[in-house]
C-alpha cells in the first residue's frame, strides 16, 4: 500500500534553512529509502558533515519532505546505532510530521535537531545515514473543534 511519496524542497528553501558550507546541493540528496525489503524505516542521509559536541544539539536541515495521505503520520528516529553506541537521540524525543506538513509555507522541509549527551564528540559524515522516519496510520477522538489551515513550518502548531 503506498501512502506517501518524498521529494525535495526547492533550492531556495534549502538555502534559507541550510546553514553548513559543505552541504550537498538539495537536488543531488538522495531520497530517503529503506535498506532491505523487510525494513520498516527510511533511512535519511546527512547532507553535510556534522560535527556534535559532548552535551551540544545539532540541526540537520534534511533537504527532504513528505506528501502522505490524511490519516498517516511520519515519525522519525535516530538511526539504531547512534543510541546504542552514543546515546545520540532527536532534542523532541520522536520527530512527528503530520500530513498536512507538507504544504506549510516552509515547503514541508524536515529539520532533525539531535542530542549527544555522551562526553565525546560525535561526527556523522556527509552522505551518513543518521535518522529513520516510519509512516504509522492513526485515528482520531470526536471533535468540535474549527480546525486552522496550516501556514507555519517547523514547530508551528503551538497551543490553541
Amino acid at each position: 500500500m503506498k501512502i506517501a511519496a518524498f521529494g525535495h524542497v526547492s533550492a531556495a528553501q534549502y538555502a534559507k534553512d541550510q546553514t553548513r558550507e559543505d552541504a550537498m546541493p538539495v537536488d543531488t540528496i538522495p531520497l530517503p529509502r529503506r535498506a532491505t525489503a523487510g525494513s520498516a524505516g527510511y533511512d535519511f542521509i546527512c547532507p553535510a558533515k556534522v560535527i556534535l559536541q559532548a552535551g551540544q544539539d545539532a540541526l540537520i536541515a534534511t533537504g527532504i519532505r513528505a506528501e502522505m495521505d490524511p490519516g498517516w503520520v511520519l515519525l522519525l528516529f535516530p538511526r539504531s546505532g547512534l543510541g546504542f553506541k552514543h546515546g545520540i537521540r532527536l532534542c523532541n524525543t520522536a520527530g512527528v510530521i503530520d500530513s498536512d506538513y507538507a504544504f506549510a509555507e516552509n515547503e514541508g522541509h524536515i529539520l532533525v535537531k539531535l542530542h549527544n549527551p555522551s562526553d565525546h564528540p560525535v561526527i556523522l559524515d556527509r552522505g551518513e545515514r543518521f535518522c529513520q522516519g516510519i509512516f504509522l496510520p492513526y485515528g482520531t477522538a470526536e471533535e468540535t473543534a474549527d480546525f486552522a489551515e496550516r501556514t507555519g513550518g517547523f514547530g508551528s502548531t503551538g497551543s490553541h
